[in-house]
């Protein structure tokens, strides 16, 4: 089991659904970064109160790990420009869902609906676009990532996994938008770029 203090255990052991690790993500305030960048282990998130987007889903991995299920991740993979989002993966009587730690409307919880782990993917993809001008930009997803490879000490370290950060930003992807229907993909409307920009958490 992942080494945890007995009070971060005692939080993370009540979180027994996908639905209450959704809960406690959301709870949490946005990581904005202000002192530079971060990629705080579970331990430090629950000391700091706050999260980003792989913070939030290795987190929510181990909230997993706690309920004996396996603490899966996947990357979504977009072009330059844009940043990657990860997410936790959970599944129920054989489909599968997402829990997502976010700052916007859209890239968020997915219910356990989805019969393969391309059609969850595929369900970003058109909330993936950039608020300026509308261009979609997810070009792909990896596959799970179990977070048991890499051992379990980093789940209560005091400092930044960038080495767990740098692997899966490596991780290759399987890419989802034909070559030859690249030219054909279309913007997403001012209004979905309007509700795309809605904020949770203000910065500090």
């Amino acid at each position: 089991m992942p080494p945890l203090s007995a009070d971060d255990k005692k939080i993370l052991s009540r979180l027994n659904t996908p639905n209450k690790i959704q809960d406690f993500l959301d709870s949490l305030s946005q990581n904005h970064e202000e002192k530079g960048e971060t990629c705080m282990s579970p331990a430090q998130v629950l000391k700091e109160g706050k999260a980003h987007c792989i913070e939030g889903a290795m987190l929510a991995g181990v909230a997993l790990w706690l309920q004996g299920e396996k603490p899966l991740i996947m990357s979504l993979k977009v072009s330059r420009g844009d940043f990657d989002h990860i997410i936790a993966l959970y599944k129920k009587n054989g489909h599968w869902g997402a829990i997502s730690k976010t700052n916007h409307a859209v890239l968020r919880f997915r219910d356990p609906i989805y019969r393969t782990l391309r059609e969850l993917a595929l369900s970003y993809f058109h909330e993936y676009f950039l608020t300026t001008n509308g261009k979609k930009t997810m070009i792909g997803y990896s596959r799970p990532i179990n977070l048991k490879r890499f051992g379990a000490k980093w789940v209560s370290s005091e400092d930044d996994l960038w080495d767990i950060g740098n692997a899966i930003f490596k991780m290759p992807h399987i890419p989802i938008v034909p070559k030859e229907n690249k030219e054909h993909l279309r913007n997403a409307h001012k209004v979905e770029r309007t509700a795309a920009s809605i904020k949770e958490w203000c910065g500090e």
